[in-house]
C-alpha cells in the first residue's frame, strides 16, 4: 500500500490498550516467566506452564499488583523466585500483535507520533514487536526519564508540540484517568478509545480528564477528528 501523509494535524498514540491490547503482553509476559522457570531445572517439570497458567488466570479475575505473588505463592516456589518473574516479564521481547483496526490505520499514515508510560525497556521491547519504528517519527516512552515523568506530566506532549511545525496535535488512547489532562490544557485535540478487552475501565475522575471524543475502533478516527476540528 503506498503510504499517505497523516491528516492536517499531527496524530499521536499511546500504545497499551490503543495500538493492542495489554492482556496480550501479559499473557506473553507469564508465558515468558514459566519457561524461564522451567529452564532453570529447580522445579518440578511442568511448573513453568502450570506458572503462566496461574498468572492468566489470577488477572482474568482482575488482579494486577500481586500476580507472581500469588501465583508463586499456590504453587510452593520460593519467594525469592518473584523478583527474577518480574524481571523476566518486564525484560521478554513480547509476542503480540497489533489490532486489526490499528494495522489498518498505521498501513494508511506515516510521520505519526508515540507517548507511553512503563518501564522503558518493557515499552522499547513492545514498540520494537509491532513494529512502530515504520509508522512514528517521534516516540517517546516516559519512563526513559525516570520517576514523575508520566502521564498526566506535560514533558512528552510539550517535546510532540514543539516538533511539530505549529500543527494542531491529536492525542489518541484509553485511560482517562491520565491520558488527557495535560492534552487538555495545551489545546490538543483529544480522542478517547476503548476496546473490548481493555484493562482500564475508562471514565474520567473530572470534566478535565475527559476526551473530546470517544471511538471503539481506530477506524472511525479520521471521522472522530473531523468532528472535533469544527
Amino acid at each position: 500500500m503506498t503510504m499517505r501523509s497523516s491528516l492536517a494535524e499531527r496524530i499521536v498514540f499511546d500504545l497499551d490498550d490503543t495500538l493492542y491490547l495489554e492482556r496480550d503482553f501479559a499473557f506473553s509476559g507469564y508465558r515468558a516467566a514459566g519457561d524461564w522457570l522451567e529452564a532453570q531445572g529447580s522445579a518440578p517439570p511442568g511448573t513453568g506452564s502450570r506458572l503462566a497458567d496461574a498468572c492468566r488466570d489470577l488477572f482474568t479475575r482482575g488482579e494486577r499488583r500481586a500476580i507472581f505473588d500469588l501465583a508463586a505463592q499456590g504453587l510452593g516456589l520460593a519467594p525469592e523466585l518473584v523478583p527474577e518473574l518480574i524481571e523476566v516479564y518486564r525484560g521478554h521481547m513480547p509476542r503480540i500483535s497489533l489490532c486489526p483496526d490499528a494495522k489498518r490505520y498505521l498501513a494508511g499514515h506515516k510521520g505519526l507520533g508515540l507517548i507511553s508510560d512503563g518501564f522503558e525497556q518493557t515499552q522499547r521491547n513492545k514498540i520494537a514487536a509491532l513494529g512502530l519504528q515504520a509508522h512514528c517519527d517521534i516516540i517517546l516512552p516516559t519512563g526513559q526519564w525516570g520517576a514523575g515523568y508520566g502521564k498526566p506530566h506535560p514533558r512528552a506532549y510539550e517535546i510532540v508540540s514543539a516538533a511539530s511545525g505549529g500543527r494542531t496535535c491529536v492525542y489518541v488512547a484509553d485511560n482517562a484517568a491520565k491520558d488527557f489532562l495535560a492534552p487538555n490544557r495545551m489545546g490538543w485535540i483529544t480522542v478517547q478509545i476503548l476496546r473490548p478487552g481493555r484493562v482500564h475501565e475508562g471514565s474520567p475522575p473530572t470534566p478535565a480528564h475527559a476526551a473530546g471524543a470517544v471511538i471503539e475502533s481506530l477506524d472511525q478516527l479520521d471521522q472522530a477528528i473531523a468532528a472535533l476540528r469544527g
